[in-house]
């Protein structure tokens, strides 16, 4: 089954009652400012639906993204969510799918978001340490991500956790035990984002003041790869790393380590790492063939043939034919000799 096709719907900011370090939420979405209303999101879901597709087959989901959904009215919650419900009725759409604040669900939130067709919540966590939660302002707590998770998977929605990487307060070893802590939630997603310094956001002024440091790209992909691979190892989806590039994003971003590639940039780390570790094994007295996915060869090549040039000046590519083929799995890589 392909993965679904999204119909976003942008609320930027509603519905958030803090005002986190890192967040001027306008520059990160290029929303523009005022309400959506009911008829608003009708006729985007009326006009996407309509819109030809790839996969014709692929399930439909209504997505309310920024903002924190559940902290706004009930009465507004019914009216955005009420406005999808005959498309979720005639079929068209399979689930709506939404993101909100870990202090923002209960039981009762969770049972009445099923009802609604909700299939999907995304928890913005950003961290699962209290000590970084207060530094960013966030204002809630770890036992709070847990306990929201707990509610959503009761009521039988799928759950997302968001996480923050570079946060104030934060460092390697509490970034990995966070990531551990979330993996042990058996989330059934995550997405990872490195921490941004944003015009007009509070963490801002700290960094004109010198008051926090973001990390460097380097630093931040290898952190990212290195969580990846803990979500990895317990089976849980890392489903994007890095902000959605954006020409608002690009044009407010003052400092930290922003890439349009964020993503790539990560598993091509990840990938160059597994390529050499199985390339080390080899006996350099015989030639080898090095199989690989098609559609890893970009990952495998990394930026401007980086990874390439690495193999290359390790040795590791010397008597090694690298053969890039259709029907081999994703992220595997076969060495065989070849006599």
């Amino acid at each position: 089954m392909p993965p679904p096709f999204v119909i976003p719907i942008f609320i930027a900011h509603q519905g958030c009652p803090h005002q986190c370090l890192f967040c001027n939420q306008r520059s990160i979405t290029g929303a523009p400012e005022g309400m959506v209303t009911a008829d608003e999101v009708r006729e985007t879901i009326r006009t996407q639906v309509a819109w030809p597709r790839r996969h014709p087959e692929a399930p439909v989901q209504v997505a309310f993204y920024g903002g924190s959904f559940t902290g706004l009215p009930m009465a507004r919650q019914r009216e955005l969510l009420g406005a999808a419900q005959p498309f979720l009725a005639s079929g068209q759409v399979r689930e709506l799918r939404l993101s909100t604040r870990p202090d923002y669900v209960t039981p009762e939130i969770a049972g009445f978001l099923r009802e609604q067709g909700v299939g999907v919540v995304e928890l913005g966590a950003q961290s699962l340490d209290d000590r970084v939660l207060g530094a960013s302002g966030r204002g809630h707590s770890v036992a709070q991500v847990r306990t929201a998770v707990a509610c959503l998977k009761e009521a039988g929605i799928q759950v997302g956790l968001q996480l923050m990487l570079g946060l104030p307060g934060d460092s390697t070893p509490t970034a990995l035990a966070s990531g551990r802590a979330a993996a042990a939630l058996d989330p059934d997603m995550v997405r990872l984002y490195p921490c941004l310094v944003i015009s007009g956001s509070p963490l801002a002024e700290l960094y004109r003041q010198g008051q926090y440091q973001p990390l460097s790209l380097s630093r931040a992909v290898a952190l990212a790869g290195r969580l990846w691979s803990i979500f990895n190892g317990h089976g849980i989806s890392v489903v994007r790393m890095g902000l959605q590039p954006s020409s608002s994003l690009e044009k407010t971003v003052l400092a930290g380590p922003y890439h349009p590639a964020f993503g790539e940039l990560v598993l091509s780390r990840l990938f160059f790492n597994q390529v050499r570790a199985e390339l080390s094994t080899r006996s350099s007295q015989q030639s080898h063939r090095l199989c690989l996915a098609k559609a890893d060869e970009s990952i495998y090549r990394g930026k401007g043939n980086a990874n390439v040039k690495r193999l290359v000046a390790l040795g590791l590519l010397e008597g090694v034919e690298t053969v890039f083929s259709a029907s081999q799995p994703r992220q595997s890589v076969v060495l065989t000799p070849v006599d």
